[in-house]
Formats: structure tokens, C-alpha cells, sequence
């Protein structure tokens, strides 16, 4: 069963993407070590389409979330090396800043972005 929760904090702005006929938002999650040497993982993950839209209009960097998904690797050659990175597939975002916050249109926050059924 491929299937990963974690909670962090964005590392990095989210940044999105087309990928043919969708959108990808991109970011880096610190997501702290439960160990007496402390420390952060940083993980890359996506989100995509209507779900990643939401992330990139109301989370920035420092944010606080937590995300269902599931992981994907992927390899690619650069400059004759072979690469590898395993990213989190974002299934559900879940901002765990105060609901009512609002962005600076005034429109209030969602508490979660979900993928579409």
C-alpha cells in the first residue's frame, strides 16, 4: 500500500506549473524528526490542478499543512548521471492555519483543498 500522511511546515513558495492540459503546484515541506537529535526532511511534493491552484493562492513559505497522498519516483539523466527523486503526491492538503484567516483580498481561507472526486 503506497499511502503517506505527514505534517510540516512549506520550506519554499509554491510554485506551479502547466503539464500539458493541467497545472502542477510544486513545494518543499520540512516536516520535523521525532528524535533527541531533532532535525527536518525535506520533501518535495505536488499538487495538482484546482488543488494546487488553492495551494499556490494561500500558502507560502513557513505555512503550516498537513497532506494525505501517495509517493511517485521518478528518474531522469543529467549530464551522463543517473537521477532519482521520490516526491509526495498531494491526495489532500489540509491548511492548519486558522480557517478564518483571511488573504489580503478579504476573502477567507479554505481550511482544506482536496482533490475532486
Amino acid at each position: 500500500m503506497n499511502s503517506v500522511s505527514v505534517t510540516g511546515n512549506l520550506a519554499t513558495d509554491v510554485e506551479v506549473r502547466e503539464a500539458g492540459e493541467s497545472k502542477v503546484a510544486k513545494f518543499l515541506l520540512a516536516v520535523g524528526r521525532a528524535s533527541k537529535d531533532g532535525g527536518a526532511d525535506f520533501i518535495g511534493v505536488s499538487a495538482w490542478d484546482r488543488q494546487g491552484e488553492l495551494c499556490a493562492e494561500y500558502l507560502t513559505k513557513g505555512r503550516r499543512v498537513g497532506i494525505e497522498g501517495y509517493l511517485r519516483s521518478h528518474s531522469w539523466e543529467d549530464e551522463g548521471k543517473r537521477r532519482r527523486e521520490v516526491e509526495l503526491v498531494a491526495r489532500r492538503v489540509e491548511f492548519l492555519s486558522s480557517p478564518r484567516e483571511e488573504s489580503a483580498n478579504g476573502e477567507v481561507v479554505p481550511f482544506e483543498a482536496a482533490v475532486a472526486s
